[in-house]
């Protein structure tokens, strides 16, 4: 497991990084292939003592975060959250059953709309993004946006190799885009 420690707004401390780095060796139970992990600890106002860390393996992101009044428990917090996840991934990972050769295609064709607010301007992009598309099924792409908490998610179909959109909706179900080239 390669782990990066970031110190901010406070000295680096090489008993904290061996205590996040032995907290996070829990976590490799639950991943067989290799794990990055990019940890970030940071004090805010001197009482607020923040750990964030980010795990990238086997096509896979987990994020978790804690704050509290002393770093150590924030780390232990930190740990416990992400642990929690990678047990509900694994159970998935578990229960998901290769579907059969006899698969239904459903196709949804989604059409542009006239502006109602004709008379504004046009609206201008505020914020850019941009990360890997990886090719993974819908049912991993699902439980990936689970895991990063997320509303949507974009990804490239590992079958037709299609970038494809999954979206939670209001009513607790999930919504699948799927282009149609003419």
């Amino acid at each position: 497991m390669q782990i990066a420690v970031t110190f901010r707004h406070m000295e680096a401390s090489d008993p904290l990084r061996g205590y996040v780095e032995e907290k996070l060796e829990r976590v490799k139970k639950y991943i067989d292939e290799p794990v990055e992990a990019q940890v970030v600890l940071s004090v805010e106002k001197k009482i607020r003592h923040r750990a964030e860390v980010a795990l990238t393996a086997k096509g896979i992101t987990i994020k978790g975060s804690d704050e509290t009044n002393d770093m150590y428990a924030a780390v232990d917090g930190m740990v416990d959250k992400v642990e929690r996840q990678l047990k509900r991934y694994k159970e998935k990972i578990k229960n998901h059953k290769p579907s059969s050769g006899r698969e239904r295609t459903v196709q949804k064709t989604v059409f542009a709309a006239e502006s109602i607010d004709e008379g504004q301007g046009a609206p201008s992009i505020i914020r850019s993004h941009s990360f890997p598309v990886k090719p993974m099924s819908v049912e991993e792409a699902v439980m990936q946006m689970d895991l990063l908490q997320k509303e949507f998610l974009v990804f490239t179909d590992d079958e037709s190799e299609a970038i494809n959109v999954v979206y939670r909706r209001r009513d607790g179900n999930y919504g699948l885009i799927i282009p149609q080239t003419s």
